[in-house]
């Protein structure tokens, strides 16, 4: 037989690919791939891999958002403890139970639990609405900004981005230099600062929008516009504001809960609490946004209905809150990306996440604020900055592109 008509078999056994895939990754000496042998094949996974990874996911998720709600209730009953007055955790629980009405004895496994008229009144009037109000104005403020970065696709997003809060800045400084301040008091000022921040986002979502279509892109750069406008009219009122209109403006650009009350509570509650009872519905569009717009539509997602719905609800939250508190920079940023490191960014965790720690960060930046410099109080906008501003350049940092590093 010549060697051309030679059949294949004569070459001996051969490892060919087909071969490997056909034995279930084998190795050519019979070594199954993945056992650890030099020369063998990873092994690809499985389902119970994924479901493994999906169940460990869940845990991490529910590790951090207990981690962050456990925050929020020491670093509430510390600031509700801490002050001029003496008032302890525990005199602090017996008085919330007996506001809904539950008995409880003076003494408790040894700890005293007898309060005063005067802690009580203290507790009651100034000191809990103020943590409640922390509480809102940070939920309110994290949500907002969990939301637009989604909106936007980028982390570094912030809710003044849309001109939010520049807009809040000159309807409170026009309250205070036409003296509504002084007529209506801290109600004038937070209406109007209301109003403005939604009037400056109502005029930036109209000036990105063309046609029945919004664009991203020319919407930052529209609240960027309209940023340095609204800075501009603010500098130019503070031109006629005598000195105790520039004191009250300067305070309130600096942020503080110092002004809590039910009532300011209870305001806030309904804008912010309306805000944060519909973004959980956006959760799934948010994380389609996140491939592209176009993708998004593909997958079946109203995206200029998204936009419009997210936009509104952002400026509803922050307006509210800026009116409640003032100016309170970096909570929006700072929030959500801490929980976006901790748990993916996956919106449905992500955004009740946003909400806790946005609550805890203010609570315990206004603790900070009360106690750092005592008995003098520090604006909360100032200790929000200067914990917020190392963090946003750690992320400049960290974001920054390959080739610039």
């Amino acid at each position: 037989m010549s060697s051309s008509a030679r059949p294949i078999e004569d070459h001996g056994p051969r490892t060919s690919g087909a071969r490997v895939e056909r034995d279930g990754g084998a190795h050519a000496d019979g070594v199954p791939a993945g056992d650890g042998h030099a020369g063998s094949l990873p092994r690809q996974p499985d389902a119970e891999d994924a479901f493994a990874g999906a169940d460990a996911h869940s845990r991490r998720v529910r590790w951090v958002l207990g981690g962050f709600a456990g925050l929020l209730v020491v670093g509430s009953l510390t600031a509700t403890a801490t002050g001029a007055v003496d008032i302890s955790p525990a005199q602090t629980v017996a008085v919330l139970l007996g506001v809904l009405g539950v008995s409880v004895p003076d003494t408790v496994l040894g700890v005293d639990l007898t309060v005063t008229g005067q802690q009580e009144a203290v507790l009651l009037a100034i000191r809990l609405p103020r943590v409640l109000l922390g509480m809102v104005v940070g939920a309110g403020l994290a949500v907002a900004g969990a939301v637009l970065q989604g909106l936007f696709r980028n982390a570094l997003a912030d809710p003044g981005l849309i001109g939010v809060s520049s807009g809040a800045s000159l309807g409170a400084a026009v309250a205070i230099i036409v003296g509504l301040a002084t007529a209506l008091g801290p109600a004038g000022i937070a209406l109007f600062a209301f109003g403005g921040g939604l009037a400056t986002t109502l005029i930036v979502y109209r000036i990105a929008t063309r046609r029945g279509r919004t664009s991203v892109t020319t919407m930052l750069l529209a609240g960027i516009a309209v940023n340095a406008l609204c800075g501009a009219a603010v500098g130019s009122l503070v031109l006629f504001a005598d000195d105790g209109q520039l004191r009250d403006l300067t305070f309130w650009t600096l942020g503080s809960l110092g002004g809590a009350s039910w009532s300011t509570v209870g305001v806030t509650v309904i804008f912010v609490g309306l805000a944060l009872a519909i973004t959980p519905w956006l959760a799934r569009s948010l994380d389609a946004m996140l491939l592209g717009e176009a993708e998004a539509a593909h997958l079946g997602i109203r995206t200029e209905r998204v936009k419009a719905v997210c936009v509104s609800l952002a400026a509803l939250a922050v307006a509210a809150a800026t009116a409640a508190a003032g100016l309170v920079g970096f909570v929006g940023l700072v929030a959500p990306h801490i929980v976006r490191l901790s748990i993916g960014p996956g919106h449905r965790a992500l955004l009740p996440g946003a909400a806790l720690s946005g609550a805890a960060l203010v609570v315990v930046a206004d603790l900070f604020s009360r106690v750092i410099l005592d008995p003098i109080e520090v604006p909360i906008g100032i200790v929000t900055a200067l914990s917020g501003a190392p963090f946003f350049l750690w992320l400049l940092l960290r974001e920054r592109p390959e080739s610039f590093a």
